[in-house]
């Protein structure tokens, strides 16, 4: 028998020929119709592992053979009734002109697969090698223990070639790599073909198939050169070679393909985030009869997947749920305060005392915003963070933070600035977004400003005056009964626990001599660190005055000063103009440094004059001198008086700048100079 090249070096420095492209692409004339292939592909990739006589990876099979049993059930052997005879002819056409001119053979296959797409031409052709390789190895693995199949095996001569099979093992390996890198190459050829045409265009497939006939010519030729050689092994070492050869061809044409998949596929994408990113800006701007869509285009546009869960039902819910209702959506990363979710817990929990009432009509969602991890032990970290911060929150939640819409996101970073600061957007009935950050609303008010508009911002400030209750709202309960019996509440504050022990002693003793009602309590600074807790203990074990039970009631208090600041800077008053405003700029002030202060209040508005603390306990310990004026006038009127007779002289001996390292929110209250002074000089 003469033995033909399979491929030569010249055939395959032709590989991207012009004139060899435009051959192939004469032999192709689709009519249109179009077949799924994949289940097809799957059964020949089951019969190539089965027939590997090395194959050992039994779990792979298990594998196979589900996937072959899901094939059949769904109308696999529907396509394979209508391209039975065509595959039963390539098969003839590879056995009978496989040891001839292999470029004409392919051709030929090619011409014969004329009416079909490149992705069926290169599985039509796999399955007939497959039903010829299948044969070869059936025979070739049960002939001991089948009659029938050593008959076949006899007239086939394939005996001398198992007797010789470690000789040959180069030959098999061979067309087992040239047959897995072909298998791999045809499965990118599908994904190209299932793309739309504008973005599938590249004649690199027409080229990959016809490498993939050739090859499969090769593998026959040498399957067909086995039989009857005799002893003549030694003149298939070419064949061997030439395998491999075309194996690294293909694994080439794969590498490019894969390359331009995956460049389509980046583009596919970011078409379609952008043309998502602008259906949410088009939609977000668009007046709806509920809120919906909007949340489904923000959220999850899958709601088959049930996106929603909340913790205390322990259930998945459609955002449906959410239709025609006031939606708050809490926006953070994983690193959510404590302090903050507590509260607004706390704050959620009152509303849903009494869900008849109007501010009871709302349901709040979180949206975690988690970037995508690269590796697995940080997506397990991740995953741990977020399910022990879903299972604090009575609320519902995003029962995945991968589904959540990469325009979703997109939206919430661009349009309403989320960086790293939670934020908490209120979506009204019929999707309109009202406040993009009602935070400042919720720590000032509660719920009572439902539905978190600007008007009822506006509306709520209008009815308000500087007064106790505004000052602290419930971080101390005691407090309300405090004011109703007229009580002087004195509150205070700073780290310093030796000025802190003079000033509660010296006001009780003033107290005391005055015979007036006085309730001291401690309310540390804005920045709750391990040195004001410590005072707190101090304070408690030494009775020198109430303190907040627990430091996240420290940081609501402060938190809700600089709530009212941002709040009251929007409308765009002065300082001079808004008195609130100008109160709540002095408190800050007391809190910017490290020293004493207080500020004492009878009853619900009789407030004393501001000072610094030195400057108070200093008129405390003179009380002798005014003690008189306080029978008289009353003690805060006579306090007041002593406190503006003895008020020092605006002098400065060093200047502090406000820089970055400090709250970037409180440089906000600086409008012009002279506030700028009031804040860095004693009164």
């Amino acid at each position: 028998m003469t033995h033909h090249p399979s491929v030569d070096l010249l055939t395959l420095s032709l590989a991207d020929d012009s004139t060899m492209m435009k051959h192939i692409l004469a032999t192709h004339a689709p009519d249109g119709i179009f077949f799924y292939v994949t289940p097809l592909l799957q059964i020949i990739e089951d019969i190539m592992h089965r027939a590997n006589p090395n194959a050992s990876n039994q779990g792979h099979q298990v594998e196979l053979d589900v996937i072959v049993e899901d094939g059949i059930s769904n109308d696999v052997d529907a396509t394979l009734e209508v391209l039975a005879l065509t595959i039963n002819k390539v098969s003839c056409k590879i056995s009978c002109n496989c040891v001839g001119d292999q470029h004409e053979t392919t051709t030929g296959i090619l011409n014969m697969l004329s009416r079909y797409k490149w992705d069926a031409k290169a599985v039509i052709t796999l399955a007939a090698f497959a039903v010829n390789y299948a044969e070869f190895w059936l025979v070739a693995q049960h002939y001991t223990a089948n009659p029938f199949a050593e008959s076949v095996l006899l007239l086939k001569q394939l005996p001398s070639v198992l007797e010789h099979g470690e000789a040959l093992k180069p030959h098999f390996k061979a067309i087992s790599t040239l047959v897995r890198t072909m298998l791999d190459l045809t499965r990118c050829i599908i994904g190209f073909e299932e793309r739309p045409d504008q973005y599938m265009s590249t004649n690199e497939i027409p080229t990959a198939v016809y490498w993939i006939i050739r090859s499969i010519v090769a593998c026959a030729s040498t399957l067909m050169n086995l039989i009857g050689m005799g002893h003549k092994r030694n003149s298939m070492t070419g064949e061997a070679w030439e395998l491999s050869s075309l194996a690294h061809k293909i694994s080439n044409i794969k590498d490019r393909l894969w390359q331009q998949f995956d460049l389509y596929n980046h583009h596919i994408n970011e078409k379609k985030h952008i043309e998502a990113y602008q259906t949410i800006l088009r939609i977000m701007d668009t007046p709806h009869l509920d809120n919906v869509m909007p949340l489904r285009h923000l959220i999850s546009l899958k709601d088959d997947l049930l996106p929603l869960y909340k913790n205390t039902t322990k259930k998945r819910v459609k955002i449906d749920i959410l239709k025609k209702k006031t939606v708050l959506l809490l926006i953070s990363d994983l690193q959510l305060p404590v302090e903050e979710l507590s509260v607004l817990d706390q704050k959620y929990r009152e509303a849903r005392h009494n869900p008849t009432r109007a501010e009871s009509q709302f349901e709040i969602v979180w949206l975690a915003m988690v970037p995508n991890s690269k590796t697995t032990e940080s997506k397990d970290g991740e995953q741990i963070k977020f399910e022990a911060l879903r299972n604090m929150m009575p609320w519902y939640c995003v029962a995945n933070p991968s589904s959540i819409e990469p325009a979703g996101i997109k939206y919430i970073k661009e349009v309403w600035h989320f960086k790293n600061k939670p934020l908490l957007v209120v979506m009204d009935p019929q999707g309109r977004i009202v406040n993009t950050n009602a935070f400042n609303m919720m720590w000032i008010w509660g719920f009572q400003a439902f539905p978190f508009t600007s008007q009822r911002e506006e509306s709520l400030w209008q009815e308000e005056t500087w007064r106790m209750e505004l000052l602290t709202d419930s971080i101390e309960p005691m407090i309300f009964n405090w004011i109703s019996k007229e009580r002087y509440i004195c509150l205070y504050g700073g780290e310093d626990i030796k000025w802190i022990r003079k000033f509660t002693h010296t006001i009780k003793d003033v107290a005391h001599a005055a015979r007036i009602p006085l309730e001291l309590l401690y309310v540390g600074k804005s920045n709750p660190r391990e040195k004001v807790q410590k005072n707190n203990d101090i304070i408690r074990d030494e009775k020198l005055s109430y303190v907040l039970p627990e430091v996240t009631h420290i940081w609501y208090f402060w938190v809700r000063l600089e709530s009212m600041l941002h709040s009251k800077l929007q409308f765009a008053k002065s300082f001079d103009e808004d008195p609130i405003l100008k109160e709540i700029d002095v408190m800050l002030t007391y809190d910017s440094n490290d020293q004493g202060w207080a500020v004492i209040c009878h009853g619900s508005s009789g407030w004393m004059r501001r000072v610094n603390g030195d400057t108070l306990l200093t008129s405390l310990t003179n009380y002798k001198e005014w003690r008189d004026d306080a029978k008289e006038k009353g003690f805060l009127p006579a306090l007041n008086d002593h406190l503006e007779a003895y008020r020092p002289p605006l002098w400065c001996s060093h200047l502090i700048l406000p820089g970055t390292t400090g709250n970037p929110r409180r440089a906000k209250s600086f409008r012009g100079l002279k506030h700028f002074f009031k804040r860095i000089i004693s009164n």
